[in-house]
């Protein structure tokens, strides 16, 4: 069976929000600094390559042993998106990412939404977590050190997995 990742998320700043196409315009705008691709290559996406990104993500994985998540970060000071935290859920190990717009980086969302994500995933019944981290992106780096995955010898497509074991609620 798999684990439902629709439900909206709260944290201490953020409300998540499961993603939907209607978010592409405004997450656009917040990730439109080409500084965010630095470790992943790429550019950021127009407002209609993002529509047409969330409308795929948010249809869930094609996979029927994956489940895909995504959330939008809207900061309630600011009721603005900010970024966004992804997870795949596989049989085995959860996969997670994050993403933070340049205005709104150094203040702590990263950790604070996927701290909040990994906890509902917990919930859920997530025994393992992933990441996967550019060996150059010492932000990234520091938001995993947090939520306690620490570096493997394995790497993927030039990143370094990221692993931690989950202790059930």
């Amino acid at each position: 069976m798999r684990p439902d990742l629709s439900t909206p998320l709260r944290s201490e700043r953020l409300d998540l929000l499961p993603l939907v196409p209607e978010h592409a315009d405004e997450l656009a705008a917040a990730l439109a600094d080409p500084a965010l691709h630095t470790f992943t290559g790429g550019h950021p996406a127009t407002p209609e390559e993002l529509r047409a990104r969330c409308a795929r993500l948010a249809a869930g994985s094609p996979d029927p042993a994956e489940t895909w998540g995504t959330w939008v970060l809207r900061l309630r000071a600011d009721d603005a998106l900010t970024g966004y935290v992804q997870a795949t859920v596989r049989p085995g190990a959860t996969e997670l990412a994050w993403v933070v717009g340049t205005p709104w980086q150094r203040r702590g969302l990263a950790t604070e939404a996927a701290r909040a994500l990994l906890a509902h995933l917990t919930a859920l019944g997530t025994t393992t977590a992933v990441a996967h981290i550019h060996p150059d992106h010492h932000a990234s780096a520091r938001v995993a050190h947090t939520l306690g995955l620490r570096p493997t010898p394995h790497t993927q497509d030039g990143e370094t997995r990221w692993r931690a074991g989950l202790s059930q609620p």
